[in-house]
């Protein structure tokens, strides 16, 4: 098995060059050409979503992906233009699924976009590997500083979790109760 890839001593790590400095990932594909692929794209290829919303453990679908360590976090935490870019990863994932980000002067929320009823045929379904992909956002986004988007999120599929209860397994619903816990099986 292939380990994840560690900084130097004073170096970035992976995740930090790919964020911040637009560096590529293992598979030699910047950020900015992931977030522009399409829908079908993004469905169809399962090893980008390590590298768009990082954890601290290794990937069971992904074992080479990079992991965050406590550097990487502080650094997403303390820069601007990555936050910026782990936003719009959020919102290019939202879209994705068929939703959309609302700010307004009482917080963030999540809501459905008017295709979502289209993009949902695509993952509202049981055993969607969507659903790992949704707790690893949920999870990624708490860690590195987007607390009022992952909880957005978290009430978005809870409202769709009331209504299509059959379709989202109660593991991934309670897993973006508790977000920050490691526990998980992520994707």
């Amino acid at each position: 098995m292939t380990e994840p890839p560690k900084p130097a001593p004073g170096k970035s790590g992976p995740l930090v060059a790919f964020y911040r400095d637009g560096a590529p990932d293992d598979a030699g594909r910047t950020l900015a050409e992931i977030l522009a692929w399409d829908d079908d794209r993004l469905e169809a290829i399962h090893d980008f979503i390590q590298w768009l919303f990082p954890l601290p453990e290794p990937s069971g679908a992904n074992p080479a992906a990079p992991i965050l360590d406590p550097a990487s976090i502080r650094t997403f935490q303390a820069s601007l233009a990555m936050q910026n870019r782990l936003r719009q990863s959020f919102d290019r994932m939202l879209r994705f699924y068929g939703l959309h980000q609302v700010s307004s002067p009482s917080g963030i929320t999540v809501d459905r976009a008017p295709n979502f009823a289209a993009r949902a045929q695509n993952w509202l379904r049981p055993m969607n590997h969507n659903h790992l992909r949704l707790t690893r956002i949920l999870r990624s986004t708490l860690i590195l500083g987007r607390e009022p988007e992952s909880k957005a999120l978290f009430r978005a599929l809870n409202a769709i979790y009331r209504e299509f209860p059959d379709r989202i397994p109660a593991r991934t619903h309670a897993s973006g109760a508790a977000p920050q816990v490691p526990d998980r099986d992520p994707l």
